[in-house]
């Protein structure tokens, strides 16, 4: 096994705070290196079931979470190896139209939080407030009152939970509650771990320059960063299974059926990067084996449902995903910004894409297909019915030490809150590297950007100000251009946050709305500057703040995926 490399100070806090094995007085009995290890022993196993020898996988697998080239999502390194071994990060729940599936859904949201997965529904199904219940005459109380329940149940299990519980909440814009879904987070401190978003279909869209509901949409993001809105028919004309897709994973990277589980992981693009170019054939070599990782983390799961259990295994979806492409683009001397940077994430994740679909074609050689291929659209066999998906990477970025997803840099330094309340200072080390290199750092710099968190303003080489660009430094266009050229190549979908100035317009978010469905995203969410009361995220000492819930669709900043 190879030598495990250093942690930042930060990672090491999170680790402790969140991941690492602690005894019955809460005193943490465990090191970074030992729960690595005690990850990849746990994923490995399954291999005996395939007559593998695991030993092999477990070697593997530790080293390319010990060099931090890749992290599975967070339940994984929490659970992995104990007696919880919930490894999931996904879930999402069916709610039909009557009290009983209303609760039982609720009762099953519990035993999945409370093991530190996250829940999707769809809410449509219910019927609208005033409406009539035949069974007792009474008058229905519509979809977000229930959604209020969730909200509670959800405040009371995280208060004892290491990670926090995180739910997207989707209403179809054909709801007749559909203003109430939109309004929700206007009208008091409610729905606070929901994401929300609106299901419209190509129709919507196409009438969008008309519509009434398309303007309060946009008008209700540009006051909270709620509602984003979800392109159900592109979801449905790119999923793999004929079955229809209602609804998806609380950050939207995950298209998944009633429920369906899915299990996520992520490259560190930082980590690859030789003399300012990749090293694509280290990239192959790390894809195949994280494939191998999370296809062995369906059978190693232990499920908190039985009918989560059924579907995962027969549809057997992963989410190979990236974290660190701001930091890629940097090392390659970049600008995130760019036509250059656009093209390359495009070929990029076209690389990653196809040897994420090889690896799964060679495992279903060796252990069959998943069980519902025939059921699926796909041509050619794979293990898994996905692959590769986008997500926001919160928590396992801070571990890696890298930019979370395919988000720009939050800032060149900024402050960052997690759970518990703590603050975790942050300064870019490229920068920092750069600056000493080129001669031109000073502890008064450095100084001057903790205070502002921003490069732009500094006497410093233009060339450097280019490459050091961040998220609200960026125009609207390039986020989206640099979504769509990832979701082009991505078997699921993509977590992205489109940041926008203070003084945008709720022009400007509609504008970027037309943009996401022109270009073919699956979701979109916006956050405009200083649009909510609460933060996670503090720009520089000066604490500019900027929300972290949205950044890449991380909800308070506790998305681990």
């Amino acid at each position: 096994m190879k030598k495990m490399v250093l942690l930042s100070e930060n990672a090491r806090l999170v680790l402790e705070t969140r991941y690492l094995k602690k005894n019955s007085k809460g005193k943490v009995i465990e090191s970074p290196e030992q729960m690595f290890k005690r990850v990849a022993k746990a994923v490995s196993l399954p291999d005996k079931k395939y007559r593998q020898n695991p030993k092999t996988a477990e070697k593997e697998f530790y080293d390319i979470m010990s060099e931090l080239k890749f992290l599975p999502n967070s339940p994984t390194l929490m659970n992995a190896g104990t007696e919880k071994q919930m490894l999931s990060a996904c879930f999402v729940l069916p709610i039909e139209d009557s009290l009983e599936s209303i609760f039982t859904t609720l009762k099953s949201m519990a035993l999945i939080e409370q093991v530190g997965g996250g829940v999707g529904f769809n809410f449509s199904a219910l019927r609208s407030k005033g409406s009539m219940v035949g069974s007792t005459h009474g008058v229905a109380s519509g979809p977000v009152s229930f959604m209020r329940i969730y909200d509670e149940a959800t405040d009371v299990i995280k208060q004892g939970s290491r990670r926090r519980g995180a739910m997207m909440g989707i209403l179809n814009a054909n709801h007749p509650d559909i203003e109430e879904f939109i309004t929700a987070k206007q009208k008091g401190d409610i729905l606070n771990n929901f994401n929300l978003s609106v299901a419209v279909t190509d129709s919507f869209m196409k009438k969008s320059n008309n519509s009434k509901l398309f303007r309060q949409i946009a008008e209700n993001a540009w006051g909270s960063g709620d509602p984003g809105l979800v392109f159900i028919d592109e979801i449905n004309r790119k999923h793999p299974l004929k079955e229809k897709v209602e609804s998806l994973n609380p950050c939207g990277e995950v298209a998944l059926l009633p429920y369906e589980s899915c299990n996520l992981g992520s490259i560190n693009l930082s980590k690859f990067v030789k003399n300012n170019k990749v090293d694509f054939e280290e990239l192959k070599k790390t894809i195949h084996t994280a494939v191998h990782f999370l296809d062995n983390v369906i059978d190693a799961n232990k499920f908190p449902l039985k009918e989560t259990e059924i579907i995962t295994k027969a549809n057997r979806k992963i989410g190979l995903g990236v974290m660190g492409f701001a930091e890629m683009l940097i090392q390659l001397n970049s600008a995130y910004d760019s036509d250059e940077a656009v093209a390359f994430a495009g070929k990029l994740m076209k690389f990653i894409r196809k040897e994420a679909e090889d690896a799964s074609f060679g495992l279903a050689k060796k252990r069959g297909a998943f069980p519902n291929f025939k059921k699926s659209k796909l041509k050619r066999k794979l293990r898994n019915a996905t692959v590769t998906s986008i997500a926001p990477t919160g928590a396992i970025s801070i571990i890696a030490g890298t930019s979370s997803g395919i988000e720009p840099l939050f800032a060149v330094s900024f402050v960052r809150e997690v759970l518990d309340n703590k603050k975790l200072p942050e300064t870019n080390p490229l920068f920092e590297k750069i600056a000493k290199g080129r001669g031109f750092y000073s502890r008064g710099l450095m100084e001057e950007i903790n205070k502002w968190g921003s490069v732009q303003k500094l006497n410093i080489p233009a060339d450097v100000k280019r490459l050091f660009v961040t998220a609200h430094e960026i125009k609207p266009q390039w986020h989206v251009k640099i979504q769509a050229a990832f979701q082009n190549h991505v078997g699921n979908a993509v977590s992205k946050t489109v940041n926008l100035p203070s003084n945008a317009s709720i022009e400007d978010v509609m504008a970027v709305y037309l943009l996401a469905w022109k270009m073919k995203c699956k979701g979109i969410t916006v956050y405009r500057y200083g649009s909510r009361k609460e933060q996670v995220l503090y720009a520089g000492n000066n604490e500019i703040k900027v929300h972290h819930e949205f950044a890449g669709g991380c909800l308070k900043g506790e998305c681990s995926f």
